[in-house]
């Protein structure tokens, strides 16, 4: 009889008070997720709040200022909010960018995101005014009537106040509350109140697609010279080719100096200033911009010039961004002295972002530096002489005292020492 082949041991399970806490505490815990309703999804309006916040957090110049403002506290706080349309999303938006302390750093709601974009094609739906605020009262004024616009076909003259548009005082509406009402859909009509030397009349306009014309040109004469003029109103798109153009016709006219005019300039496509500036400077520094790293990119023309001729530039107040890098980089490399006022100062450049619900996101993503290394943001670019004041209302129009200034200086380059007239 053979030997009981013997049993494998056998484990023995056993529980401590440790394993039955643990195995408690898990039970409890799913009890709970099964009681607990699922987690709610985000809506179409939150995931637009949510979504701006992350474009932001990705581009935005100064990353060490989410820290100040709370940043990521300010996405939870918004979505603790009721938010279920575009309005709101777009409230929430707003409140969420306002600590930033940044105004170029904003929502831009459908209507305003389509006519900056269509801005920088060249064309505006509107009635083709440009306006401007009178230093003295604030005032709204227009600067000049588009050519070819409604506002010019009907007669409207620079100076003019606009008193109310659509029954709203422009005083109440703002600058740039009048200039968005006054905008729309092409065939749809605006009704204005102006003021014309204390004369109050209403008159109703069809708006309708409205050329820019940025870019400006004609030869003038003065103290026996052919003098040529370039204006520039914005820096879009089709602006450096147009400027190729108006350069190469004021080169076939034989002219002997430039001016460059780039008052109420307010800026535009910073590609485009750079390459406007490529026409002027053989190979100079045009400018250094700084991304959020800190790290420096500066900006080189390229080889040769359209014109290397003598030339000066005329800026004001309004002369801002895109065109101050361009003022800038003129005076800088000592290639244009400026004449006129002082800049406005914006040294910060924006990217346009689409939200993807046709509204979008204008997000300061870099600052810039003049060749010389000055920063300008708040601070603006003095000019080499400045001009006397009362500023003219209408640049390159017939009573235009700057530009017969500008004329002036420009003939000094030109002939240093002019003869004495004769008595």
């Amino acid at each position: 009889m053979s030997a009981e082949r013997p049993k494998p041991p056998t484990a023995q399970l056993f529980e401590t008070p440790l394993t039955k806490a643990a195995k408690g505490l898990l039970g409890a815990l799913l009890a709970l997720l099964l009681l607990a309703p699922p987690a709610q999804a985000l809506n179409d309006a939150q995931q637009l709040v949510v979504e701006a916040w992350r474009l932001v957090n990705q581009s935005y110049v100064d990353p060490a200022s989410f820290e100040a403002v709370h940043w990521k506290r300010l996405r939870q706080k918004v979505l603790e909010q009721p938010i279920n349309t575009s309005q709101e999303a777009y409230a929430a938006i707003d409140s969420m960018l306002a600590p930033l302390g940044d105004p170029y750093t904003r929502l831009l709601r459908p209507d305003d995101y389509a006519t900056l974009r269509s801005n920088t094609k060249g064309t505006v739906n509107g009635v083709g005014l440009q306006l401007g605020l009178q230093a003295s009262d604030q005032t709204i004024v227009v600067i000049a009537p588009l050519d070819g616009s409604p506002a010019a076909e009907a007669g409207i003259t620079s100076g003019t106040a606009v008193v109310a548009v659509n029954g709203q005082p422009t005083a109440d509406l703002g600058l740039d509350q009048t200039a968005a009402v006054l905008r729309g859909e092409a065939g749809t009509r605006v009704l204005l109140r102006l003021d014309t030397n204390g004369k109050e009349k209403e008159i109703e306009l069809q708006r309708r697609q409205v050329d820019l014309k940025p870019v400006r040109v004609t030869a003038r004469q003065a103290g026996g010279h052919t003098l040529g003029y370039l204006r520039i109103t914005q820096f879009s798109e089709p602006v450096p080719e147009q400027t190729e153009q108006a350069l190469s016709s004021l080169e076939a006219q034989g002219i002997d100096g430039l001016i460059l005019d780039l008052r109420n300039n307010s800026g535009g496509l910073v590609s485009a200033g750079v390459a406007v500036a490529n026409a002027f400077l053989d190979g100079a520094a045009v400018v250094e911009t700084q991304d959020r790293q800190g790290l420096s990119s500066p900006v080189q023309a390229g080889p040769g010039q359209l014109y290397g001729g003598p030339m000066l530039t005329l800026v004001n107040g309004g002369t801002a961004s895109a065109s101050e890098i361009l003022a800038g980089a003129l005076q800088d490399n000592g290639r244009s002295p400026l004449a006129g006022s002082r800049t406005f100062g914006k040294g910060l450049i924006q990217t346009l972002i689409n939200l993807g619900d046709t509204s979008g996101l204008a997000v300061t993503v870099a600052r810039y530096l003049t060749p010389s290394g000055r920063d300008i943001q708040n601070q603006g670019i003095e000019p080499n002489t400045p001009l006397a004041e009362p500023e003219p209302l209408n640049p390159g129009g017939k009573d235009d005292t700057w530009l017969k200034q500008a004329e002036e200086l420009l003939l000094l380059q030109l002939d240093p020492n002019p003869a004495p007239e004769a008595a």
